[in-house]
């Protein structure tokens, strides 16, 4: 038989033992928490961010269509979500070293985005950029864009100040600026721009809302109501968007949500993308 002493010996083991051991850390939230909010933040350094729980989000390559990324580069984005009942403020924060947000040949912008269902339904279009019938809206952010909006010029000129050009036809002296002999030249040499796609920078903001139904189909809205702002934080890119909630959704205790990253320097442009599948978005009124 044991002892007293020993008995008092195995219970002080015990109680160290107890005291020894370190609480469990809080559980990450598995839902994006899409919290009530009198007013959305605009900046990403806002400290109303801090009312709503951090979501971390897995990415994967957009694999499934051409051109494909077929090697794992951004590994995880951190979601921060906000609502005033119609619109809605997500913070995307992500790694990357580089800072990219430049123009030029083979030059390529950090960038990312928010996809949300056209329509709050019970089924979902696919995550993919939607399909044929059933609409994916998408609000993007560029940081080339960004730097374009703050004044920074990306013509032939500003990017290269040392070369020298004979003549540009639509530049002719001949030609009255403004008139519209000179802007049908200037369209020559703008495809694009004629063709009324605005992809390549939309005029003076840094986000375009998109829609989409299915890979290949991607165009702009005809008018962008979101808003977004991004800055760099230590280890990468903090942005924040506003944006307009879904038609139904205001009524809908949860949905889904996707998002995606482009890492410039890695020559991810385009579908070339880190991305995630849908994740369901949970309305609270409290984090």
């Amino acid at each position: 038989m044991l002892s007293s002493r020993c008995f008092t010996y195995l219970a002080l083991l015990g109680v160290v033992a107890a005291g020894c051991q370190r609480p469990a850390p809080p559980a990450l939230p598995t839902t994006v928490q899409l919290v009530a909010a009198a007013s959305l933040p605009a900046e990403p350094d806002d400290p109303a961010w801090e009312r709503a729980p951090e979501f971390v989000a897995a990415l994967i390559p957009q694999d499934l269509v051409d051109p494909r990324l077929m090697q794992a580069t951004t590994a995880a984005l951190r979601v921060r979500a906000l609502t005033d009942g119609k619109r809605a403020a997500f913070r995307l924060e992500w790694a990357d070293a580089s800072e990219d947000n430049g123009a030029g040949p083979n030059t390529f912008s950090d960038g990312c985005a928010v996809q949300l269902p056209a329509k709050a339904e019970p089924t979902l279009p696919a995550p993919q950029m939607g399909e044929p019938g059933r609409a994916v809206h998408i609000t993007f952010w560029n940081a080339a864009w960004q730097e374009a909006a703050a004044g920074h010029r990306d013509s032939l000129p500003d990017l290269y100040p040392r070369a020298t050009v004979d003549h540009y036809p639509f530049e002719s002296a001949a030609l009255k600026q403004g008139s519209p002999e000179q802007r049908a030249m200037a369209d020559r040499y703008a495809p694009a721009r004629r063709l009324g796609n605005f992809m390549h920078r939309p005029p003076g903001a840094p986000v375009q809302d998109l829609v989409a139904e299915g890979p290949g189909t991607l165009r702009s809205l005809p008018e962008t109501t979101a808003t977004g702002t991004g800055k760099r934080i230590a280890d990468g890119w903090s942005v924040a968007i506003v944006r307009d909630l879904p038609e139904g959704f205001a009524s809908a205790p949860e949905g889904q949500i996707a998002f995606a990253v482009w890492e410039g320097a890695q020559g991810e442009v385009g579908s070339r993308k880190m991305r995630t599948g849908w994740v369901t978005m949970t309305r609270v009124e409290q984090p």
